[in-house]
């Protein structure tokens, strides 16, 4: 399992997947490629300290290895078994947003990269994420998250309910009002990735039951929100 993996196995696994991908999915190769010039030069030991680096890359070697296994299927009816184990956010992610990632120039990978590797990323926001998951899988919903998601494509989570029409969601502690250059960033955002809907959340930590707001909201809109519709919204 990629989440057991330690700094010295993880270096070992992106060089293998770089030689299994070269003539499987070149635009894999290129992108692990890239990741692997990043932390190659970096010792065992400082990478094992680096904790979010490590989270980044165990994400990277698990969606490569689902990606491959996908790819390396002999036919259209087994890809299709294969995309039917998954959750619909899983789906998504794999089947549409992970190999546009890898076919399209990610213009911030470069400056978050860089932010990960210096330990400017603390994910403060960790146990509201977490929080929000466990709500939504309790009421049947599916749910994603990962960093490239997260940090190239202004999407906090992927959710959806039980009718699994995923929705791409931005949350925000900051008011409405103060909100929108943020909010127009982040509407350019999904439209350059190609993604044709999305919500944009303002919500109030110090509110005693934001997370049911939050998914109450978010499981509606994945059901309700049109194409080509971005909604700010704010709770």
């Amino acid at each position: 399992m990629a989440d057991l993996l330690q700094a010295k196995e993880i270096k070992d696994r992106l060089r293998s997947l770089i030689e299994e991908a070269d003539s499987i999915d070149p635009s894999l190769a290129r992108r692990l490629e890239e990741i692997n010039r990043w932390v190659k030069d970096i010792k065992t030991g400082s990478l094992t300290a680096k904790r979010f680096v490590l989270l980044f890359l165990q994400q990277i070697i698990r969606d490569s290895q689902i990606l491959l296994a996908l790819k390396t299927l002999d036919s259209e009816e087994e890809r299709k078994l294969y995309y039917d184990r998954m959750t619909p956010t899983e789906k998504y992610w794999y089947g549409y947003l992970f190999p546009k990632w890898l076919n399209e120039s990610d213009t911030k990978f470069y400056i978050w990269k860089k932010k990960l590797m210096a330990g400017e990323f603390y994910h403060e926001d960790a146990g509201i994420i977490k929080a929000i998951a466990t709500e939504i899988i309790r009421r049947q919903g599916t749910f994603w998250y990962c960093y490239v998601a997260d940090f190239s494509m202004g999407t906090d989570i992927i959710a959806s309910s039980r009718l699994a029409k995923p929705l791409c969601i931005q949350l925000t502690t900051v008011s409405d009002e103060f909100s929108q250059e943020k909010s127009q960033h982040w509407e350019n955002t999904m439209k350059n990735w190609g993604i044709e809907r999305g919500l944009f959340l303002s919500f109030n930590p110090t509110d005693t039951n934001f997370v049911n707001q939050i998914v109450n909201v978010l499981l509606y809109n994945s059901d309700q929100l049109r194409t080509g519709v971005y909604l700010k919204f704010s709770l």
